[in-house]
Order: C-alpha cells, then structure tokens, then sequence
C-alpha cells in the first residue's frame, strides 16, 4: 500500500513539475538547478557562491533528445547568464556518456536520456561555484519522472528536458597556479550523531586550522556516511568548516540499497552531494574521480573470474563489487581524449584499483584495474583511493602474490594510495581527551587525510595523522616473545572471556630470555614505501639498518604476532578494534641478544621516497 500510494505522489509531483516548467517558460524566466535549492546571496566571504542555471522548457517544445546551454564567465556571481557575459571556449561538457567542448562562445550541445547527469570539467584558471557548505555545483541530474520509491528519497521528478542548462564559472588565479595542495580524505563513513561528532572534534577541525588546499579542495573518497543516507545534510554541516571546495565521490556505504538496479544505487548520493564519476582540472593535473562499486553485482559481469560467488544472487541476497562499467569506462577514454599528454593525472575512487590488504579479493579491488592501467598507458598517472581503512602507499613496480592470483598484475605501472581513513577503524577504540577515538587500524595507521603537494606534474605525498603535527610520521614498538604469546592469549580471551583477562603489565621491558627469543623494535611509517629506509641508533651508537616486514617485490602477504605493529595491538586488544597483525608499512631492528640490563635508548630516523627525514626515540628496560 505504502509503495503505491508514494508511487501516484511522484506521478502527480512529476505532472506538477511539467505544468509548472510550462508555466514558468510563458515568463522567459531562469530558474536554478532543482539540487542547488534557491537562489544564494553571496556570503561576503570571497567565496564565489552559485549555481548551474537551468532554464525550463518553453511551451509547445518537442524536441526531447538534445540538450544545449551555455558555459559563462560569471562576472557578477548571480549564477544567470547575463547580457555582456562571455562564454568560456574549450570546456569539456558530458552527460556521463558523450564528451564535447563549448564552442567558441561557450556553447554546446548533448546527446539526451532519462537518468543522465550532465556535468563541466571545471577547467584550471576558472573555477566552479559553491553552495553555502563548499561543495561544488557544477552538474544537472535529468530523471523525468524521479527516482523509483527508495527509503531515502533519491531524486525529485525533474519534469521535461530544460531548454538550456548553463554552467557558470569565475577566474581563479589559484586554480591556475602549478603548485597546489589537494586534499584526499577516506571514509569519513559516520553511523551517527556521535560519529559525527567525532569527526568534527578531529579531522574536519584539523582541516578547518588549514589555509593550504583552499584552491584545489578537499576530495571525500567514498563512504561518506555509513548506510543512513539521511546524515549527508549533516556532512555538509562538517564541509561547511573546510576551506576550499569538498568533492565527493560515492563509496559501498553512500549506496540506496533498496535499489533493484545499479541505474539508480546512487541516486540519493547524486541528488545530495555530486555526479557518481567527473572530473576537473587544477594547475597542471588532471583529477578523474571515479566510481568503482557496482550494485547490485550480477553472476554474469562479476563472478565470471571464478574467484567468487559473491554476486551469484542479485535479487535475494544482493551484493557490491569493485567495478566500473562499460560506460563509464567509454567516458574516461572520451574524457582522457581532451587532456594534454603532459598533464599528471590522479585517479580517485573508493574501492582501490588495487590494494595490499585485500589484495587476494576480487571484491575489494576494481575488476577493471587493466583497462584503466591500458588507457593511461604512457601517461604520468597516480591513484588514490580508500575503503579499506588502511594508508598504503605503493610505488610504481611494487608487486604481490595476491596481485598476480586476482588480477593477473605483475608490478604496478604507476603510484597507488590508500589514504588511511578519517573514521580510521571504524571510530573503535579509547576516546582520547581531544573527544574521538583512537581508531588504530588493522595496519597500525592512525585516522588522518593524505595531501598531494604538487609542483607543476610532479607530486609528493603527506600523510596528516588526526590532532598531530606533519612530523608525526612513525610509531614504535618491542615485539618480543612475551609480548607475542601474550597478544595470543589476550586475542583467546576475548573471544571467550573467562576469569581474569591476561595483561601485558610492562610492553617496554625485555629480559634476557626476550632477547635469547628474539626481539625486534618496531618503526610503523605510514606513508613508508619502496624506496623508504629505517635506521635506528641504540644509545647514542652507530645507526643501523631496518629490515621491512614486506618487500613488495611479488611476496605473499604476512600476517601473525611476529609481523605486527605492538604498540597497535596492544591498544587493540584492550580497547577494541582490528588487529594489526599485518602491514606493508612495517620496519623492525633485531635488538642485540647480548644488551647490558638498565635502560636504553632508540633513536630512529625514518626516511621518505623523497629524501625527507623524521625522527622518533624510544626508550626501553632490560632486565636480567
């Protein structure tokens, strides 16, 4: 009863939304985009404020299947193409099909179809506007008659094709500028009001002291809430503290799960927040922010691999996958066409192209990660990612065994990211005295957001840790044998809690048995990778060599107490949370068998791919 009763609404909303369109077109008057909402007035806080005009049908109009309009310089910022405003010539302009560029007066047209979003590459030099919370308005969802009945509403009926949808943009020198800054934040992924407080009392303040991704923004990499779709206007209250625009891109969590078919999985997300693929220029690079989860999967798409049976039920027990589809791959080759061979691309999406954790899944890696590869051929490309609550950072000719099984991937054509996540596991663990939660993940990361710091199409990739300065970079640890048969017995009682649970009194003191047992100092460095050294000075003696738990030279993945980060899972199995009992970012010292008992010192000096330094000391017991 309910799903027919809503069903005569959208009819009757759609038939109002024609009439209406008529109405107004008798006027000659513009109205603006039904998901900008009304009319802004500038803030007065130099942000440029808008949004996409679009101009209704006139009366008697007949023609269905093309769409034209306008890309202007808006110099007035009232987001309506006025006399003396000029068309901006060379924008791409796509309805997530079809690429064309204005002509020399800013206009194009399209090729039409229900359920279409039609979107501009912002192009460098120019920028979009932004609504009240800095997301970016630069797209048109078209859906005649609406979204079908979804629990969170998805997309108001849009009524007939608009006789013009323009795209307003300002001059920005900063857009312009070679050196950017770009913030990449994962799964924000917030279940509730507590969550969201947590991010807003830890990343979002952190990006809100920040002045220096203010022309390229903010990329939110999926997962933006945790499946109640209803807390995005909630989100947009967090985007709203940021400085510059915040993209955003949909995750296996933004998903409308009560769609039957991937046409409409996302509609919710691309009626609150943005297009599900698009992209836009800033300097010299070219960003494409993909979508890479498919819903509900299908046997005959996604399990042809033989490596799962995941999707084998799309009606009764519907499942997602890390996929991108036919079109959307037909749009990137189109897109890619109209971008200069010496541009730096960054490739975003949620489910990672490829990723170290899950590297043996099909699921949690893009099936189509070869085609991507294929059409970026001989391009100088990185790709960031997120979804697996894990920073990862992976070099051009890394390989692993679970590459090789899955995607039949040797080595790596070109940097990977996973850039760690702002709700890092899953908010678990003690709430600190700043009001969030430890959350350390399942590789001893800490929650923070990744920046590529660019200069021209070269980039260099920081890591921030949530409340922390840039220089915090490691994390160290004692993994002994006491501590490695205690996180086995601690791990046992967890799962069964019987009488008193096992404590590790003292993580930073060894004895000799310890060390006859063999005991490593740990170097936990986040954004470590190929190319990365550890050295560590004990005493104030000669620095030696760390060795790296993994080599990234096509191992299999290592995992268990002797491959995990201690101070991490010390933390994990008394407050909760993932174990990380494997990592690619993990060094370790052996400490000598023969050290004096008293106290000693490690000072260790992690390096970067880039030559940068960072120092960290620990200081531990021996005792007889």
């Amino acid at each position: 009863m309910f799903r027919s009763a809503e069903r005569e609404r959208r009819t009757l909303r759609a038939v109002v939304a024609a009439c209406s369109a008529v109405a107004i077109a008798a006027t000659s008057a513009a109205v603006v985009a039904p998901a900008a909402g009304a009319q802004q007035e500038q803030a007065g806080d130099g942000v440029y404020r808008g949004e996409v005009q679009v101009v209704p049908a006139s009366a008697g109009t007949t023609e269905q299947n093309v769409l034209t309009g306008t890309v202007f310089v808006d110099d007035n910022e009232d987001s309506s193409a006025g006399d003396g405003e000029r068309g901006l010539a060379g924008v791409v302009v796509s309805n997530g099909r079809d690429v064309v560029t204005a002509d020399s007066e800013g206009r194009y047209r399209l090729p039409a179809f229900d359920n279409m979003t039609v979107f501009i590459t912002q192009p460098n030099g120019y920028q979009v506007p932004v609504d009240e919370y800095n997301v970016p308005q630069f797209h048109y969802n078209h859906l005649p008659e609406g979204s079908p009945d979804l629990k969170y509403g998805g997309i108001e009926p849009t009524g007939p094709l608009p006789s013009a949808v323009n795209f307003p943009v300002v001059e920005s020198p900063g857009t312009a500028a070679p050196e950017q800054s770009c913030v990449v934040a994962g799964d924000l992924q917030t279940y509730n009001r507590t969550q969201l407080e947590y991010a807003r009392k830890g990343a979002i303040n952190d990006l809100a002291q920040r002045n220096d991704y203010a022309s390229c923004g903010s990329l939110f990499v999926g997962d933006v809430v945790g499946d109640d779709l209803s807390l995005y206007p909630e989100v947009k209250e967090l985007t709203k503290q940021t400085n510059g625009p915040a993209r955003f891109l949909p995750g296996n969590h933004d998903l409308d799960f009560d769609a039957a078919t991937p046409e409409h999985s996302f509609d919710t997300f691309r009626a609150q927040l943005a297009p599900t693929y698009y992209s836009y220029d800033v300097g010299d690079v070219h960003f494409v922010a993909l979508n890479t989860v498919e819903y509900p999967c299908t046997p005959d798409e996604d399990n042809l691999d033989g490596l799962g049976s995941h999707c084998d039920d799309p009606e009764g027990d519907p499942s997602y996958n890390g996929s991108i589809d036919d079109r959307q791959l037909a749009w990137l080759e189109r897109d890619l066409e109209h971008v200069a061979k010496d541009k730096l691309i960054v490739v975003a999406g949620h489910i990672g192209l490829i990723n170290y954790n899950d590297q043996a899944s099909a699921v949690h890696q893009t099936d189509q990660a070869r085609d991507v590869y294929e059409l970026l051929k001989g391009r100088k490309a990185v790709a960031v990612s997120g979804h697996s609550h894990t920073t990862e950072n992976m070099k051009k000719g890394d390989s692993a065994q679970g590459w090789k099984d899955t995607l039949g991937l040797d080595k790596l054509p070109f940097p990977h990211i996973t850039a760690g996540a702002i709700s890092g596991d899953w908010y678990s663990g003690e709430v600190t005295e700043d009001g969030y939660p430890t959350a350390i993940g399942k590789d001893g990361g800490r929650p923070g957001v990744l920046t590529l710091d660019i200069d021209g199409t070269k980039f260099q990739e920081r890591y921030t840790v949530t409340g922390a300065d840039d220089r915090v970079q490691t994390q160290l640890g004692i993994n002994s044998p006491t501590y490695r048969e205690w996180s086995e017995e601690r791990a046992e009682w967890n799962e069964n809690p019987q009488g008193d649970a096992p404590e590790l009194d003292e993580p930073l003191v060894v004895d000799s048995g310890d060390l006859a047992g063999t005991t490593w100092l740990t170097t936990d460095f986040w954004m470590g990778a190929s190319g990365s050294s550890v050295k560590v000075a004990l005493d104030g003696g000669p620095a030696k060599k760390a060795a790296r738990t993994q080599e990234m030279n096509g191992e299999a993945k290592r995992n268990g107490p002797e491959w995990s980060d201690p101070y991490a899972v010390a933390q994990q199995l008394v407050h909760g949370g993932s174990i990380a009992d494997s990592s690619m970012h993990l060094w370790r010292y052996e400490l000598p068998v023969d050290l004096e008992p008293g106290e000693h010192t490690a000072e260790v000096t992690a390096t970067d791919s880039y030559g940068r330094e960072f120092t960290d000391s620990l200081t531990f017991e021996v005792v007889g």
